[in-house]
């Protein structure tokens, strides 16, 4: 285990919007240990809220259970190994959760480095001097499509495949994650978040709210604001880091 080199600062909220009954997304994060985690599931009737769950408690569990100190890559891609093992044993031994799984973002601080680990289509995006970038890659159909150059953006915005993933854990026996690293400087803003915002709210609109320099759960509260006055469509969850 490295010891955590780099001091953050961080906030999180969830809502189900305003359009679904419940909210099947999920957060966990511990300042301490550098760990933080948005899971969206998916599955019928409460099948998506049980898979995000059990993808949450099983991460921090393992990440964030002993002494302060940052997870290795290796530990956290097998904490999603053990998380995906788990969701997936669950849905075949039980046949109301046959299917379920979910999405994950994990955001590792470790030195001064973070390492950036995602299934599905919640993304990571960072604020580095006042300019926000996508840093994940959605496995979803229509943005695998349009990085092919088989579908333009305006018929990715129109396409009825828009919900359509292609990877996520706790649907197969194995899930390999995409893996992305980064240096940590101070000022950095790093946003976790489930696709109900971004479905909902341009890059430009997120990366005004990032800029506003408010206090980090006030720019929480103001993302989802802001993604239910667009519609609030799905449930809405971010969670904000700060290198300080």
């Amino acid at each position: 285990m490295s010891t955590l080199a780099v001091h953050l600062k961080a906030a999180a909220g969830t809502d189900r919007g305003r359009k679904r009954p419940t909210n099947q997304d999920a957060f966990g994060y511990s300042v301490e240990h550098g760990v933080f985690v948005v899971c969206d599931g998916m599955g019928g009737a409460a099948a998506g809220e049980i898979a995000s769950s059990l993808a949450i408690d099983e991460m921090m569990r393992l990440l964030a259970n002993g002494t302060p100190a940052a997870p290795t890559v290796d530990i956290a891609t097998d904490a999603i190994t053990q998380a995906n093992h788990l969701i997936y044993s669950r849905s075949q031994a039980n046949a109301h959760l046959c299917g379920m799984g979910t999405t994950l973002v994990a955001l590792i601080a470790e030195e001064k480095q973070v390492r950036i680990l995602n299934i599905g289509d919640s993304r990571c995006y960072s604020l580095h001097k006042g300019r926000l970038a996508q840093v994940t890659l959605d496995h979803s159909l229509v943005e695998e499509q349009l990085r092919l150059g088989r579908m333009t953006k305006s018929e990715a915005l129109r396409s009825p495949l828009k919900n359509v993933i292609t990877r996520a854990l706790g649907t197969q026996s194995l899930v390999t994650p995409d893996l992305f690293e980064l240096d940590a400087e101070p000022g950095d803003l790093f946003l976790l978040c489930s696709d109900g915002l971004t479905r909902e709210l341009t890059d430009p609109q997120i990366e005004a709210i990032l800029q506003s320099n408010l206090p980090l759960d006030e720019t929480c509260t103001q993302l989802i604001k802001s993604a239910n006055k667009a519609g609030g469509h799905d449930n809405i969850t971010c969670v904000l880091i700060r290198v300080e």
